[in-house]
């Protein structure tokens, strides 16, 4: 067997900003795992730097390299792999991004694609966009061009200060079309009032306002406000989820795959949620189109409900590192139908933008 990680970054088309920052690249750890005859691939969502989590590239590579790598060797199945690999504190960017290898090597195995290997499809992924900041006039123009590709719902980041503007503004352009908010972390509950002013807007929900790590202070700004409450940063696994569902904490649940260490975990905390009357969509990390397949794959689930953020690739990238790169038609994307990701990967065009390769096993 052998494994090997490589670190790539490419150019974004359009640099997307948060209240995070502004990012221009997709700087990305790439996993390749060949086992007889069987290649399989995977993508960490950490970023160069730990502004949207604590993990980010360096403390992946580390983990993985120096602790994880030994309960990989003989290919166990994901949930036992996490089994073993839970005596590790937290990390589970580093774990979900080889817990999703082996999603993909079984299911390549198996001769099935993954949306199917993983149960209770229902065949396609409804598509949402995310529009980042800048200036007012771009951001209504984008939302304009997002209903004419025929997006079923649009999101606007917002910060502090810039909340009203942007929302009031979008909201024009795009008439009553469902609209959410993502305040990625951006408020206290100091700004009750200023959250509790976007109500009028008819908003699907407003994703994350409070503390990347908060359940409590959501839980008490929900009984105020009309607008339900996404959460996304808050939910790092599926103790989370339960833990925020049982105090009312959210109406939406935004899962992310490789911040949750995976797809066992991902399905388990969709599967609660819808059984408790939750909504769920799944999120994306501007990923390639590893990640990106791996995302279409599990928007598919019957337990999801919601429109995800998992654009086609050409939103983001002029050429991605996969040749079969997925398109929408009327806001669908239909997951490819070949065993696992179902993605050819580019392999020349991956070496070409790596800048640094890990032999790994």
């Amino acid at each position: 067997m052998e494994l090997n990680c490589y670190r790539v970054s490419l150019p974004l088309i359009v640099p997307f900003t948060t209240s995070f920052g502004t990012q221009k690249f997709r700087d990305a750890l790439i996993f390749e795992l060949n086992k007889d005859g069987t290649t399989a691939y995977s993508e960490s969502v950490t970023e160069e730097s730990p502004g949207y989590s604590y993990e980010d590239n360096v403390t992946a590579i580390h983990v993985i390299r120096d602790f994880l790598t030994e309960s990989i060797k003989d290919l166990p199945e994901p949930k036992e792999f996490l089994e073993r690999a839970g005596w590790i504190k937290g990390h589970n960017m580093a774990k979900g991004a080889l817990e999703m290898l082996l999603w993909d090597f079984y299911s390549k195995e198996a001769g099935i694609p993954l949306y199917k290997y993983i149960g209770a499809t229902k065949g396609n992924a409804e598509v949402g966009v995310s529009i980042g900041m800048d200036e007012i006039d771009l951001m209504m123009e984008r939302a304009k061009d997002a209903l004419k590709r025929g997006y079923k719902r649009i999101k606007v980041k917002i910060k502090k200060g810039m909340e009203e503007k942007i929302v009031s503004s979008v909201r024009s352009a795009i008439g009553e079309f469902p609209m959410s908010v993502d305040a990625n972390t951006d408020y206290t509950l100091d700004d009750i009032d200023t959250i509790k002013s976007l109500d009028k807007y008819g908003l699907k929900y407003i994703e994350q306002p409070l503390s990347y790590d908060d359940l409590i202070d959501h839980s008490n700004l929900a009984s105020k406000i009309s607008t339900p409450i996404c959460l996304d940063e808050s939910i790092t696994s599926f103790e989370k989820a339960r833990k925020a569902i049982s105090i009312n904490a959210c109406k939406v649940i935004n899962i992310k795959p490789g911040r949750v260490a995976g797809f066992t975990e991902s399905l388990n905390i969709a599967k609660y949620a819808h059984d408790h009357g939750i909504h769920v969509w799944i999120g994306g990390m501007l990923e390639t189109g590893i990640g990106r397949a791996f995302n279409v794959s599990l928007a598919s689930s019957s337990f999801v409900d919601y429109p995800g953020d998992t654009s086609p690739n050409d939103r983001y990238f002029k050429k991605d590192i996969v040749r079969n790169p997925f398109t929408m038609s009327d806001g669908v994307i239909k997951p490819n139908d070949a065993p696992g990701i179902g993605v050819e990967v580019d392999h020349r065009f991956l070496v070409s933008f790596t800048s640094e390769r890990f032999k790994l096993l």
